[in-house]
């Protein structure tokens, strides 16, 4: 319950931004259910009228019933205009409310640290983010008003029927303990399946998403069958959580209606008794009847809503756990960048683990000169791209320093660091957009003549111009349309673009053929010219100008040098070089 009205204290922090259009809402809600609330009363009128003429054996005064009805008439025009004016003006709020929410969540991905994308499924989380925030808006426009709707049209039942017979009226009321008991019951079993539900979503997201994007690689091994097996337990498990929390929630309005219902007969025969001893007349028993039912309206409407308000609840938990999730953490009184870097990077005594029980790299220590290019070799599992996390700031060193120019990454914000850096990466990524506009994203204010200047500065210029519209063609959400090869020579470009003042180049050719490499290797010595340069690389033939040489294994620096100078050691690096070019300098 607590952390239920932490959640409601929180959204209301986003509805009272715009809560003049709030309460005009609410104001026409109010007005709208109190009309609606007179209408049974109106409409007894004439019919105490008729019954009383014909006691009297009068005339039918048609006179006055007209005055009724013209008087209905304009109340219900006025009921109307106010539930119009009261969903159209929520819809406003709620919508530019929720767009504030997406915003936060945008911003707080953001802010958030590599080390959470790493140990959350990424479904999950873009669920969290669209579906999540989908179910909190329906939630809103389909609830907010009814809720307030049914508080008042309650209130004001409960009061008109105390007013015309007070016995009838505490008679009425033993529905209202006795539907609050069935809700709560029926809250307390449901709402575990509710969350339960919205996980699994979660899952289902994940899964697909992964799976989609492993399309061809699935096809290719034959995995169809247990792909779709995979997929219907996951499937199954939604559906069934779904099914129980819409089945138990689904138990609360027959068994409210059936309170109602009871009470309903009770007050129809009692009622009746009365009207013939002449203790109420009878339309004001055909409006105390219409009150029993106004009663059980908004009570109705809230048993309606039940699963549309517990599922909101569950992804309002979701969504505030993203929102409160611990984001990258700055020291205090930073430091700034000096406005000349020359990319000079030391690593003093630099221990990290991802598990403090595990250690994984101890006491690292090396030195880079400005302009130097630095080649990372290892086997797999070696620490060389966690060497580079580090480097980024992706990862903080739980112990020792890096430093840039002499200053400690630490001492300085984050995206200043980053802001240094470029980056190839194996994995080029581009998105959905021209072709100008994948390069430009690595210098937003880049002019269109910059954009094709870092192009042939790439080699991808000429590749580029026998697209169909060039530099105009659009790459499509999963960049297919262009070569693994040709993507590089784009993310290169964009590298170019942004004149960092390091660089970083991730196996940037490992999964090219030669003449793309060729390409490549050249597009990449221009970038790297007058750059301190970090390349990691599983083909040594790429690194044998490298000026220095990392031989990284479990965490360490086991060797370091020239190509030559590890060669002549004939340490780990010698064996590693000889296992790809021994065999062919043999066959030559």
């Amino acid at each position: 319950m607590v952390k239920t009205f932490g959640s409601l204290k929180r959204l209301w922090s986003y509805l009272r931004l715009y809560k003049v259009g709030f309460f005009l809402a609410i104001l026409c809600e109010v007005t709208a259910t109190i009309v609606n609330a007179l209408f049974p009363v109106l409409v007894g009128l004439p019919t105490t009228r008729i019954a009383q003429n014909i006691a009297n054996k009068e005339t039918i005064d048609f006179d006055y019933i007209v005055k009724i009805l013209i008087l209905i008439t304009i109340m219900s025009v006025i009921c109307n205009l106010g539930y119009f004016g009261s969903n159209a003006l929520m819809s406003r709020v709620v919508q530019r409310s929720m767009r504030d929410l997406r915003r936060d969540i945008s911003h707080k991905i953001n802010r958030l640290p590599v080390s959470y994308f790493d140990s959350h499924q990424r479904g999950d989380i873009l669920s969290r983010m669209t579906n999540d925030v989908d179910s909190l808006t329906n939630a809103l426009q389909q609830s907010l008003l009814r809720i307030i709707s049914a508080t008042i049209g309650m209130t004001s039942a409960i009061f008109m029927m105390f007013k015309i017979n007070t016995k009838l009226a505490l008679l009425s009321m033993l529905m209202i303990p006795a539907s609050v008991i069935i809700s709560k019951v029926i809250v307390s079993k449901s709402q575990k399946y509710f969350k339960a539900q919205q996980d699994a979503l979660g899952d289902l997201n994940s899964y697909v998403q992964e799976n989609m994007t492993g399309f061809a690689v699935l096809k290719l091994f034959g995995r169809e069958k247990e792909n779709y097996e995979n997929f219907k337990t996951t499937s199954h498990k939604l559906s069934e959580y779904g099914f129980k929390s819409s089945f138990i929630s689904g138990l609360m309005m027959p068994l409210v209606q059936l309170t109602s219902y009871l009470v309903y007969i009770i007050v129809a025969v009692l009622g009746g008794l009365l009207v013939i001893n002449k203790t109420i007349t009878l339309g004001n028993l055909q409006a105390f009847i219409q009150y029993v039912w106004q009663l059980n309206q908004p009570m109705g409407q809230v048993t309606q809503l039940s699963a549309v308000i517990q599922g909101a609840s569950a992804s309002t938990k979701r969504i505030f756990t993203v929102l409160d999730e611990q984001e990258e953490p700055d020291a205090a009184n930073l430091a700034s960048l000096p406005a000349t870097i020359q990319g000079a990077v030391t690593f003093e005594h630099v221990s990290f683990s991802y598990d403090p029980a595990k250690p994984l790299i101890e006491d690292l220590n090396f030195e880079v000169k400005p302009g130097q290019m630095v080649a990372i070799v290892g086997p797999t599992g070696a620490g060389k791209t966690t060497l580079i996390n580090l480097l980024m700031r992706f990862y903080d060193v739980t112990g020792g320093a890096i430093k840039i120019d002499g200053l400690d990454t630490k001492q300085l914000k984050r995206e200043e660091v980053r802001s240094l850096f470029g980056m190839v990466l194996q994995d080029a990524w581009l998105y959905h957009d021209t072709i100008m506009e994948n390069i430009r994203f690595g210098k937003l204010d880049a002019t269109d003549y910059e954009v094709v200047d870092a192009a042939k500065a790439a080699n991808v210029d000429h590749f580029i111009r026998t697209m169909p519209e060039g530099y105009k063609m659009m790459i499509d959400e999963e960049a297919d349309n262009v070569s693994l090869g040709q993507k590089q020579l784009l993310t290169i470009a964009r590298t170019l673009l942004s004149d960092p003042k390091i660089l970083i180049l991730d196996e940037a050719t490992s999964s090219v053929d030669t003449r793309l490499e060729l390409l490549i290797q050249k597009a990449m010595q221009k970038v790297m010219e007058g750059r301190t340069s970090f390349v990691i690389a599983h083909r040594l033939s790429t690194i044998r100008e490298a000026d220095l040489i990392l031989v990284m294994d479990q965490g360490q620096i086991i060797e370091q040098g020239t190509h030559e100078q590890l060669l002549a050691r004939g340490g780990f690096y010698e064996k590693l070089y000889n296992s790809q070019f021994g065999e062919a300098e043999q066959s030559d």
